[in-house]
């Protein structure tokens, strides 16, 4: 049976592309939940196995080694099997190692730290393709006009995954444990695949589009061949053209752009690590009641994420130059996030939540780093470009829970974590400030 006998072709155009966004959005918030399940689960876990706050900073931690490591492979596996078979093993890998960690209850001292920090670990190698294989399914699906609104929707999924899991994890682990909230997530990763595998396929072969929305989107510009194309090239032309990344390593620009990306994401993953950490431990939440009220920075941060967009947009329309349309958002974002350090001198809790709230905001109106890589990017090696852009801001995911371990051990609690953290904004605006200079498209010198 025919796509053509399925559909018919004077039936209206189909708009079966925007429910594959939605997929993205779904399973990139499960992604997202995943990886902070265990600060959500980690006061009660690391009171259950005896662990003290570095050995519990180092289990935060594994899974940013493994995720910067990953990158570069993940993508030469995008590239060499497509988007649907490797996000599908994937969201498999990731959802096993979730869901087994519930069964790491019976140990203790130096053996739990380990078997933790390996399952982290490779938690961060099964997530590696999930970005890049999102940006490739929405550029496959997408028209050039449309991906821009594609990659906002599933991007904000970072920020609703604690909105949407945050509240039923605190209450897992509340009523029922803290084992459970991985199995729970395991298995919701579980029953996700199965409608991945029903609902997403190559455009071609989708039996939910029909001839005219294939029509719209190909003619868009949507690379709705670009697996197909992408086997059938040698493997020379498809290789990574490693020897321009000293040019990108040497240029100041990409220098202050990636010192920044670092800094910003360390706001990041405070926000999805030790923060609801922060609320029971520092601030005598209950489990249950942290979980609540993580919720609140994370739909501060998805509207100040919105907001910076459409803002730095505007001012381009306006007639600004680049620069001040990239700059102007991202360096008031970041001194709003310095707001977080005034938890420091006050004990009325709405306050702090107010703060933290306002702090994740602001890191949302400043979190435009992508686009500013998209930017700049070489034309010739866009994809390295991003994924070199990526490993620098991802490194922040291991040294920042580290950090925070040793500060609070040292000191014995938060106020000087806080610190750590803003002071990373303040970094990034001086990095936008004094560093990057004019954001340009950079050429690439022949070799």
């Amino acid at each position: 049976m025919t796509l053509k006998t399925l559909v018919p072709e004077e039936q209206k155009k189909t708009n079966f592309r925007w429910a594959i966004v939605s997929l993205l959005f779904f399973v990139t918030a499960i992604n997202y939940a995943d990886r902070t399940v265990l600060s959500i689960a980690g006061p009660a876990l690391s009171k259950s196995l005896g662990l003290d706050s570095v050995s519990l900073g180092y289990i935060f931690s594994a899974f940013g080694w493994a995720y910067v490591i990953a990158q570069l492979p993940a993508g030469w596996l995008l590239d060499r099997f497509g988007s649907r078979i490797v996000y599908a093993i994937s969201l498999f890998s990731w959802s096993f190692f979730t869901f087994i960690t519930g069964f790491t209850g019976s140990l203790s001292g130096f053996t739990a730290v380990a078997v933790l920090f390996t399952l982290r670990f490779m938690l961060g190698i099964a997530e590696s393709p999930a970005f890049p294989a999102n940006s490739r399914i929405s550029v496959a699906w997408f028209p050039s006009k449309e991906t821009g609104t594609a990659a906002a929707i599933f991007n904000s999924a970072q920020y609703f995954a604690t909105v949407l899991f945050a509240p039923l994890l605190g209450f897992i682990v509340h009523t029922y444990g803290w084992k459970w909230s991985f199995i729970f997530m395991g298995c919701v990763g579980f029953v996700f695949l199965i409608v991945w595998q029903k609902f997403v396929h190559e455009p071609k072969k989708s039996p939910y589009i029909n001839q005219k929305e294939l029509d719209y989107i190909t003619e868009g510009g949507a690379l709705v061949d670009m697996d197909i194309a992408v086997k059938e090239k040698k493997q020379s032309e498809s290789a990574p053209k490693w020897r321009y990344l000293p040019q990108l390593l040497k240029c100041r620009m990409f220098l202050g752009v990636y010192i920044a990306q670092y800094c910003i994401n360390a706001i990041t993953y405070f926000f999805i690590t030790w923060f609801p950490v922060y609320l029971v431990q520092e601030r005598g939440m209950t489990i249950l009641k942290a979980g609540f009220i993580a919720v609140l920075p994370a739909i501060f941060g998805f509207i100040g994420g919105n907001l910076g967009g459409i803002f730095s947009d505007s001012l381009l329309r306006k007639g600004y130059s680049l620069s001040v349309a990239r700059k102007v958002p991202i360096v008031a974002g970041m001194l709003i996030s310095m707001s977080m350090v005034f938890c420091n001198f006050t004990a009325v809790e709405w306050v702090v939540v107010a703060m933290m709230a306002l702090s994740y905001f602001g890191k949302g109106i400043g979190a435009l780093g992508w686009a500013v890589n998209a930017d700049t990017a070489p034309k010739e090696i866009t994809g390295l470009s991003g994924a070199l852009f990526n490993t620098f801001g991802n490194l922040s995911s291991i040294v920042t829970p580290i950090a925070i371990g040793y500060i609070i051990r040292a000191t014995g609690s938060f106020s000087w974590a806080l610190v750590f953290v803003s002071f990373h904004a303040f970094m990034a605006v001086v990095s936008y400030v004094l560093v990057v200079g004019k954001i340009r498209r950079f050429e690439l010198k022949k070799i």
